[in-house]
Protein backbone atom coordinates (compact mmCIF):
# COMPACT_ATOMS: atom_id res chain seq x y z
CA UNK A 1 0.00 0.00 0.00
CA UNK A 2 2.85 2.38 0.87
CA UNK A 3 4.59 1.63 -2.43
CA UNK A 4 1.38 2.33 -4.34
CA UNK A 5 0.91 5.62 -2.48
CA UNK A 6 4.47 6.64 -3.35
CA UNK A 7 3.88 5.66 -6.97
CA UNK A 8 0.75 7.81 -7.15
CA UNK A 9 2.24 10.87 -5.48
CA UNK A 10 5.88 10.96 -6.54
CA UNK A 11 7.23 12.39 -9.78
CA UNK A 12 9.05 9.58 -11.55
CA UNK A 13 11.80 10.84 -13.78
CA UNK A 14 13.85 8.44 -15.89
CA UNK A 15 16.38 9.12 -18.62
CA UNK A 16 15.47 8.18 -22.20
CA UNK A 17 17.29 4.85 -22.27
CA UNK A 18 15.72 3.68 -18.99
CA UNK A 19 12.28 4.78 -20.17
CA UNK A 20 12.84 2.78 -23.36
CA UNK A 21 13.62 -0.25 -21.20
CA UNK A 22 10.50 0.36 -19.11
CA UNK A 23 8.30 0.60 -22.21
CA UNK A 24 9.89 -2.57 -23.56
CA UNK A 25 9.03 -4.46 -20.37
CA UNK A 26 5.47 -3.11 -20.38
CA UNK A 27 5.05 -4.46 -23.91
CA UNK A 28 6.55 -7.84 -23.05
CA UNK A 29 4.42 -8.33 -19.93
CA UNK A 30 1.21 -7.08 -21.56
CA UNK A 31 1.66 -9.17 -24.70
CA UNK A 32 2.19 -12.32 -22.64
CA UNK A 33 -0.81 -11.44 -20.46
CA UNK A 34 -2.90 -11.03 -23.62
CA UNK A 35 -1.90 -14.49 -24.79
CA UNK A 36 -2.80 -16.06 -21.43
CA UNK A 37 -6.15 -14.23 -21.36
CA UNK A 38 -7.11 -15.38 -24.85
CA UNK A 39 -5.82 -18.90 -24.23
CA UNK A 40 -8.24 -19.18 -21.29
CA UNK A 41 -11.13 -17.27 -22.90
CA UNK A 42 -11.21 -19.34 -26.09
CA UNK A 43 -11.19 -22.53 -24.03
CA UNK A 44 -14.54 -21.42 -22.57
CA UNK A 45 -15.71 -19.91 -25.85
CA UNK A 46 -15.09 -23.24 -27.59
CA UNK A 47 -17.23 -25.17 -25.15
CA UNK A 48 -14.43 -26.15 -22.74
CA UNK A 49 -13.40 -29.06 -24.96
CA UNK A 50 -9.94 -28.00 -26.03
CA UNK A 51 -7.36 -25.24 -25.72
CA UNK A 52 -6.48 -23.04 -28.69
CA UNK A 53 -3.16 -21.39 -29.43
CA UNK A 54 -3.61 -17.67 -30.03
CA UNK A 55 -1.48 -15.17 -31.94
CA UNK A 56 0.77 -15.63 -34.93
CA UNK A 57 4.12 -15.93 -33.15
CA UNK A 58 6.31 -18.75 -31.91
CA UNK A 59 6.48 -16.99 -28.54
CA UNK A 60 3.24 -16.87 -26.48
CA UNK A 61 2.72 -13.15 -27.02
CA UNK A 62 0.03 -11.10 -28.81
CA UNK A 63 1.08 -7.77 -30.27
CA UNK A 64 -2.18 -5.82 -30.06
CA UNK A 65 -2.21 -6.19 -26.26
CA UNK A 66 1.31 -4.83 -26.09
CA UNK A 67 0.41 -1.88 -28.31
CA UNK A 68 -2.73 -1.24 -26.29
CA UNK A 69 -0.78 -1.26 -23.03
CA UNK A 70 1.72 1.32 -24.31
CA UNK A 71 -1.16 3.45 -25.57
CA UNK A 72 -2.80 3.28 -22.13
CA UNK A 73 0.49 4.10 -20.42
CA UNK A 74 1.09 7.25 -22.45
CA UNK A 75 -2.53 8.45 -22.33
CA UNK A 76 -3.63 7.48 -18.82
CA UNK A 77 -0.50 7.50 -16.64
CA UNK A 78 -0.73 11.21 -15.83
CA UNK A 79 -4.28 10.61 -14.56
CA UNK A 80 -3.22 7.72 -12.27
CA UNK A 81 -4.70 9.48 -9.20
CA UNK A 82 -8.13 9.37 -10.82
CA UNK A 83 -9.23 5.76 -11.32
CA UNK A 84 -12.37 6.74 -13.27
CA UNK A 85 -10.35 8.68 -15.84
CA UNK A 86 -7.90 5.78 -16.14
CA UNK A 87 -10.81 3.41 -16.80
CA UNK A 88 -12.51 5.64 -19.39
CA UNK A 89 -9.28 6.45 -21.23
CA UNK A 90 -8.24 2.79 -21.24
CA UNK A 91 -11.62 1.62 -22.54
CA UNK A 92 -11.91 4.20 -25.29
CA UNK A 93 -8.31 4.16 -26.52
CA UNK A 94 -8.07 0.36 -26.57
CA UNK A 95 -11.53 -0.01 -28.06
CA UNK A 96 -10.70 2.36 -30.89
CA UNK A 97 -7.37 0.63 -31.43
CA UNK A 98 -9.09 -2.75 -31.71
CA UNK A 99 -11.84 -1.49 -34.00
CA UNK A 100 -9.61 0.33 -36.48
CA UNK A 101 -6.96 -2.41 -36.40
CA UNK A 102 -9.59 -5.00 -37.24
CA UNK A 103 -11.10 -2.80 -39.94
CA UNK A 104 -7.68 -2.07 -41.47
CA UNK A 105 -6.76 -5.77 -41.61
CA UNK A 106 -10.18 -6.54 -43.10
CA UNK A 107 -9.75 -3.93 -45.85
CA UNK A 108 -6.16 -4.65 -46.88
CA UNK A 109 -6.60 -8.40 -46.40
CA UNK A 110 -9.66 -8.61 -48.64
CA UNK A 111 -12.01 -9.76 -45.90
CA UNK A 112 -9.37 -11.26 -43.62
CA UNK A 113 -10.22 -11.25 -39.89
CA UNK A 114 -7.85 -12.02 -37.04
CA UNK A 115 -10.81 -11.95 -34.66
CA UNK A 116 -14.57 -11.91 -35.13
CA UNK A 117 -16.93 -11.10 -32.27
CA UNK A 118 -19.82 -12.34 -34.39
CA UNK A 119 -18.76 -15.89 -33.53
CA UNK A 120 -17.97 -15.40 -29.83
CA UNK A 121 -19.88 -15.64 -26.59
CA UNK A 122 -20.97 -12.52 -24.68
CA UNK A 123 -20.71 -10.42 -27.85
CA UNK A 124 -23.38 -7.85 -26.90
CA UNK A 125 -22.81 -4.39 -28.37
CA UNK A 126 -21.00 -6.00 -31.28
CA UNK A 127 -19.86 -3.55 -33.98
CA UNK A 128 -19.12 -5.32 -37.29
CA UNK A 129 -17.36 -8.10 -35.42
CA UNK A 130 -14.36 -5.89 -34.67
CA UNK A 131 -15.25 -4.77 -31.17
CA UNK A 132 -18.03 -5.29 -28.62
CA UNK A 133 -19.13 -3.96 -25.24
CA UNK A 134 -17.44 -6.84 -23.43
CA UNK A 135 -14.09 -5.87 -24.87
CA UNK A 136 -14.61 -2.21 -23.91
CA UNK A 137 -15.36 -3.23 -20.32
CA UNK A 138 -12.38 -5.59 -20.13
CA UNK A 139 -10.05 -3.01 -21.68
CA UNK A 140 -10.92 -0.63 -18.85
CA UNK A 141 -10.07 -3.31 -16.30
CA UNK A 142 -6.88 -4.11 -18.19
CA UNK A 143 -6.02 -0.41 -17.94
CA UNK A 144 -6.11 -0.76 -14.16
CA UNK A 145 -3.66 -3.66 -14.38
CA UNK A 146 -1.34 -1.62 -16.60
CA UNK A 147 -1.40 1.62 -14.61
CA UNK A 148 -1.61 0.21 -11.08
CA UNK A 149 0.35 -3.02 -11.37
CA UNK A 150 2.55 -3.37 -14.47
CA UNK A 151 3.86 0.21 -14.62
CA UNK A 152 4.77 0.50 -10.91
CA UNK A 153 6.41 -2.94 -11.11
CA UNK A 154 8.55 -1.80 -14.06
CA UNK A 155 9.34 1.52 -12.36
CA UNK A 156 10.42 -0.25 -9.18
CA UNK A 157 12.55 -2.71 -11.14
CA UNK A 158 14.24 0.12 -13.04
CA UNK A 159 15.05 1.91 -9.78
CA UNK A 160 16.38 -1.12 -7.91
CA UNK A 161 18.36 -2.86 -10.63
CA UNK A 162 21.67 -1.83 -12.06
CA UNK A 163 20.83 0.26 -15.12
CA UNK A 164 22.99 -1.77 -17.49
CA UNK A 165 21.47 -5.08 -16.36
CA UNK A 166 17.96 -3.66 -16.52
CA UNK A 167 18.46 -2.48 -20.10
CA UNK A 168 20.12 -5.72 -21.19
CA UNK A 169 17.20 -7.78 -19.86
CA UNK A 170 14.40 -5.54 -21.13
CA UNK A 171 15.89 -4.85 -24.57
CA UNK A 172 16.87 -8.50 -25.08
CA UNK A 173 13.33 -9.66 -24.31
CA UNK A 174 11.66 -7.16 -26.64
CA UNK A 175 14.25 -7.82 -29.37
CA UNK A 176 13.53 -11.57 -29.31
CA UNK A 177 9.82 -10.83 -29.64
CA UNK A 178 10.34 -8.35 -32.47
CA UNK A 179 12.49 -10.86 -34.37
CA UNK A 180 9.65 -13.35 -33.97
CA UNK A 181 7.19 -10.72 -35.24
CA UNK A 182 9.32 -9.71 -38.23
CA UNK A 183 9.87 -13.33 -39.23
CA UNK A 184 6.17 -14.26 -39.14
CA UNK A 185 4.80 -11.02 -40.58
CA UNK A 186 7.41 -10.37 -43.26
CA UNK A 187 10.26 -12.82 -43.82
CA UNK A 188 8.12 -15.98 -43.82
CA UNK A 189 5.71 -14.40 -46.31
CA UNK A 190 8.41 -13.06 -48.65
CA UNK A 191 10.46 -16.26 -48.77
CA UNK A 192 7.59 -18.73 -48.38
CA UNK A 193 8.93 -20.12 -45.12
CA UNK A 194 6.75 -21.88 -42.51
CA UNK A 195 5.04 -19.45 -40.16
CA UNK A 196 4.45 -20.15 -36.49
CA UNK A 197 0.78 -21.03 -37.06
CA UNK A 198 1.72 -23.65 -39.67
CA UNK A 199 4.42 -25.19 -37.49
CA UNK A 200 2.19 -25.35 -34.42
CA UNK A 201 -0.74 -26.84 -36.32
CA UNK A 202 1.55 -29.58 -37.64
CA UNK A 203 2.53 -30.24 -34.01
CA UNK A 204 -1.13 -30.72 -33.16
CA UNK A 205 -2.04 -27.35 -31.64
CA UNK A 206 -5.39 -25.88 -32.61
CA UNK A 207 -6.20 -22.30 -33.59
CA UNK A 208 -9.53 -20.54 -33.16
CA UNK A 209 -10.80 -18.68 -36.25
Amino acid sequence: MKNLKNYLNENHNFDKSTMFGICSLIMVISGVFGFIFEFIFYYFNGGMKTFYWQGGNFIPWINIYAIGAILIFFLAYKYRKNALKVYVISSLSSGLLEYFSGLFIYIIGDGLRYWDYNTEILNFGNIQGFVCLRSFILFGLAGFLVIYLVVPFCFNLAKKMNKKKFLIISITLISIIFIDEIYNLLIARLFHLPRASVVYQKLGLKYYY
